[in-house]
């Protein structure tokens, strides 16, 4: 029997609520489904961790990960904690520290879920955004000056490198090509950003000449907003800059009925380390505890993790299971309109995967 060994980082706020809900999930699809299973392994980093010992996670921590066979990330932040802190010392520190430099975010309607869209609009969004997860606005380079006085200066560089706007390009392509529509949109803001953007034009040329089968087009960022709630169906796959599909990404959730359905991989595609996939719907700290929290986010982010791992069936089969249970709308948590609690909703699905015709 096939053994997966996950590194299960719950974080912070609703994280590891949602992480425990999604291993419970995952350890039910295996069995569900048969012929593999998983070896989980807790790690407490996050904000309680900096407030005893000054850091989000241990020096030695992307050792402690590299022999696993993918990371499974709950939120992080803290109210009490700097943004740039919580971010930068862990999620960023493991996305970079093991060059997952591809960031996949699907978004579709889930069966009995309603968006801000019209029905019509809304059922239009089957979408893929893939993000540029290493350099951009977050590559972390820049600096502030003469702090205090009034010649302050604060910068931050957006770095673009030819290999890495490539790289990315190049997985975005073989995503819309294993889509039935072969459609990519590359979006920047090259009107505006005369030097990094009119790069990124220029190499997402490049590479996308290499697949004639793709039907290619190009759009500034601020007009592709408009486009995705507007006219959602002429969208499919989205590639584009860190800071662009964050932004871009987030509006998908919404438009798709709340972020706490939302799933990312963080990838590395040549498989060198761990990939590590995590729901996009953050801390949440204001349910945190309550047990109301949206788990659905989290399996969705299991299934593209069981995708990565091999389990193809098996991801498909959980999806099956989460679609079954929106369907039905009858047990939902309080952002999708419902009164169900995350165990509640763990249940559901649980009992979904053990039924017929999943």
């Amino acid at each position: 029997m096939r053994q997966h060994r996950i590194a299960a980082i719950g974080g912070d706020g609703i994280g590891p609520e949602v992480i425990a809900a999604g291993c419970r999930v995952l350890e039910a699809v295996a069995e569900a489904q048969g012929g593999f299973s998983f070896a989980f392994q807790t790690f407490d980093w996050g904000s309680a961790m900096y407030r005893s010992t000054g850091k989000m996670m241990p020096d030695d921590g992307l050792k402690q990960l590299e022999g696993f066979d993918a990371i499974f990330f709950g939120a992080v932040g803290a109210p009490d904690i700097p943004d740039h802190i919580t971010l930068w010392e862990l999620r960023l520190a493991i996305c970079q520290g093991f060059d997952q430099y591809a960031n996949v975010r699907p978004t579709r309607l889930l069966p009995g879920v309603r968006g801000p869209l019209r029905e019509d609009l809304g059922k239009q969004i089957d979408w893929v955004i893939v993000r540029e997860n290493s350099e951009g606005e977050y590559a972390g380079v820049g600096g502030r000056a003469h702090r205090g006085l009034p010649i302050e200066v604060a910068m931050d560089v957006a770095v673009f490198t030819r290999d890495g706007v490539a790289r990315i390009c190049r997985h975005a392509c073989e995503i819309a090509m294993s889509r039935p529509r072969k459609h990519l949109t590359v979006v920047t803001k090259s009107n505006a950003q005369r030097h990094g953007m009119v790069m990124w034009d220029e190499v997402c040329a490049e590479v996308t000449a290499q697949y004639p089968a793709l039907t290619v087009e190009k759009m500034l960022v601020d007009a592709m907003t408009a486009r995705m709630v507007m006219k959602p169906g002429t969208v499919d796959t989205i590639v584009a800059t860190n800071l662009h599909a964050d932004i871009l990404s987030d509006l998908a959730s919404a438009l798709a009925g709340s972020l706490g359905i939302g799933a990312t991989g963080n990838i590395d595609p040549q498989r060198r380390r761990p990939s590590m996939f995590e729901p996009i719907h953050g801390s949440a700290f204001d349910i945190t505890g309550k047990g109301i929290a949206n788990p659905l986010g989290s399996f969705w982010t299991a299934s593209m993790m069981l995708e990565h791992l091999g389990e193809a069936p098996a991801a498909q089969r959980l999806m099956r299971a989460v679609e079954a249970v929106t369907a039905r709308g009858d047990v939902l948590t309080p952002d999708l309109g419902g009164t169900a609690t995350t165990a509640q909703v763990t249940d559901a699905v649980i009992a979904a995967l053990k039924g017929a015709n999943i």
